[in-house]
């Protein structure tokens, strides 16, 4: 949630903030600003809306400096507008504040210093921030901002500008922020994304560090003062993979960029039939896996659970991180505890990673140095190059791809033969995803049929349902058109009531022993006067042409694969129709890419 950058050096900052804000506007764009310190003055610009206005705003006035820090905003406390845009000051106007997180005490603390004179002007708990460290300044803005912090209940990402002195302090705890090193300049952004175009060297903050910014020098400390050690990495990733390149939009890139997504996922870890993870467990002491996720992820550790399963034998629960860490959960010592989310930041799996202290962890992320990354035992990059589209494509099906790896390693290290045609089936996907994307202007005709539908259901069955459940998610949260996912044969259970000639139905079809059973709940939404979309690997078959208005043919492929087969039209679908009605793909209303806060 929410975009940060600043900027220490020699170079005008406003442009430098502009461009990160452009980059970080995925994280949230209810509205933006920017604070410019030169000669001893802050200067704040805040709009509503989308970076555009801010920068429409900063064309028509002179902002110049070159210390600065810049916020884009996903509103939690307080609605969308200038008032509650960040950054943020304080009474006296000499402390400038940009913020992402949450202040679970803020009531609190707000009581105390209003009573103590502060005047407050938005509603948001960032506010409080501000007033806290003017109430412990006095001519030393680090110094205020360690004594505030330590008052502090919640989550930040904070970065702090005082006119009084040439430096920024920032902060973390809960809230992604990085350092990048420049050649006599520093940056502090949220996401490496906003800096790329400048530096590759960057330092990961860690939970509880302060880090002080000046133009030519950095220092990290921890909330006691106390210097911390450090390392500087180097991202991996090139400016291109975070262009459109070409493509309307990021989510079009990304689902295209599917096949090579998974081949990455897949490198150096298939190797003469045999599977190659580095984890630092023995498969032989687990005797449960746990997987807790949310969102997309979510989907992708329920087809976890069938594969692990069905492949490797052993008991999976699959559970939302979000409700996992408000029970009572019961954690054993011979469980794995598998965490799934492509930022690695995500607020409520990490909450849930640190219940499980008693057993082996492993995670599941794309961003290396991530704190999900840090903090397991054992872990399983993606190597899916940055996704910047809200709406996850590329993560998800190299989630699924991690995944299934996890299960035939598993199985292999407990001495089970692995079934060798599943391995070449595996190493075949991406070129299968290809042929579905050939496709992709037909799946675009067909899509303009759906345009004006209000309602959908995606019915799957077996490791197809959570398919079906995806596929809901990436309509409704991209169209804004309601749809929902059900394992086919629940239909009967309530959903069936729903269906008339209104209503678009997806089903997951592919050969094997379940499909005369889907075919049948084909059967009784065809009589309900249902408009059946159809996706299988079995277009042939005299009922699937019959009982179907549209089809969308996938090629064939071994069970446990047909997730990620199966998910491509869903994507391209979803896509096209929200774009045919002129939305915003990138930018869905209300939602934001990384969940950092609960």
């Amino acid at each position: 949630m929410c975009g940060i950058i600043g900027y220490i050096g020699k170079k005008q900052v406003a442009p430098i903030l502009i461009a990160g804000l452009r980059r970080l506007e995925y994280r949230g764009y209810d509205s933006a600003g920017i604070c410019v310190l030169e000669n001893n003055n802050l200067e704040t610009i805040k709009k509503r809306g989308h970076i555009a206005e801010l920068e429409q705003e900063l064309n028509s006035r002179e902002v110049l400096g070159t210390i600065g820090i810049a916020h884009t905003r996903w509103a939690t406390h307080g609605e969308p507008n200038e008032t509650n845009a960040h950054p943020h000051y304080d009474c006296t106007g000499n402390i400038s504040i940009i913020h992402n997180g949450i202040i679970e005490n803020f009531q609190s603390l707000k009581k105390l210093l209003e009573s103590e004179g502060h005047k407050f002007v938005s509603e948001t708990d960032s506010e409080v921030l501000a007033h806290l460290i003017e109430k412990f300044y006095s001519s030393d803005i680090e110094s205020a901002v360690i004594k505030a912090l330590k008052q502090v209940e919640g989550t930040f990402g904070l970065a702090v500008l005082c006119k009084n002195e040439e430096k920024i302090i920032v902060a973390r705890r809960g809230s992604p922020l990085i350092i990048g090193v420049g050649e006599d300049e520093v940056f502090v952004a949220s996401d490496a994304s906003a800096i790329l175009e400048y530096t590759k060297k960057v330092i990961y903050l860690k939970d509880n560090e302060l880090a002080i910014l000046s133009r030519d020098n950095y220092e990290i400390k921890n909330l006691d003062g106390v210097v911390s050690d450090f390392e500087i990495q180097e991202i991996k990733w090139s400016l291109d993979e975070i262009e459109k390149v070409g493509f309307k939009h990021f989510m079009l890139k990304e689902i295209f960029e599917q096949p090579r997504s998974i081949e990455n996922t897949l490198r150096g870890r298939i190797n003469g039939g045999k599977i190659k993870l580095s984890l630092n467990f023995n498969p032989k002491s687990i005797n449960r896996i746990i997987i807790t996720a949310c969102g997309t992820s979510w989907h992708s550790a329920l087809i976890g659970k069938y594969l692990i399963e069905k492949i490797a034998k052993i008991p999976v629960e699959v559970d939302y991180a979000s409700e996992f860490r408000y029970r009572d959960p019961i954690i054993r010592s011979d469980d794995l505890f598998v965490v799934i989310s492509q930022s690695g930041e995500t607020a409520d799996t990490l909450a849930a990673l640190r219940q499980a202290t008693v057993c082996e962890t492993l995670g599941i992320v794309n961003v290396v140095g991530s704190t999900i990354s840090r903090e397991v035992k054992s872990g399983i990059y993606l190597h899916a190059g940055p996704e910047i589209g809200v709406a996850s494509t590329k993560a998800f099906t190299c989630q699924v791809t991690a995944i299934i790896l996890l299960a035939l390693y598993i199985r292999q290290e407990l001495g089970m033969d692995i079934d060798q045609r599943l391995v070449e089936e595996f190493i075949a996907i991406p070129e299968k995803i290809k042929i579905i994307l050939d496709k992709s202007e037909k799946i675009k005709e067909l899509s303009y049929n759906f345009t004006d539908a209000k309602n959908f259901l995606y019915l799957g069955r077996g490791v197809n349902f959570p398919v079906a459940l995806e596929g809901a998610l990436k309509l409704k949260e991209i169209s804004y058109i309601h749809a929902e996912g059900y394992p086919a044969a629940e239909m009967k259970h309530g959903p069936i009531a729903l269906i008339d000639e209104n209503m678009f139905v997806v089903f997951i079809v592919n050969k094997g022993e379940i499909f005369e059973k889907v075919v049948s709940n084909m059967q009784e939404v065809k009589a309900r006067g249902g408009k059946i979309i159809c996706i299988t690997d079995c277009p042939e078959e005299e009922m699937i042409k019959k009982l179907s208005s549209f089809i969308i043919t996938v090629p064939e492929t071994h069970e446990e694969l047909s997730p990620l087969i199966n998910v491509i039209p869903l994507q391209l679908m979803s896509y096209f129709v929200a774009d045919a009605k002129g939305i915003n793909v990138d930018k869905p209303r209300n939602l934001a890419k990384s969940v950092t806060v609960e």
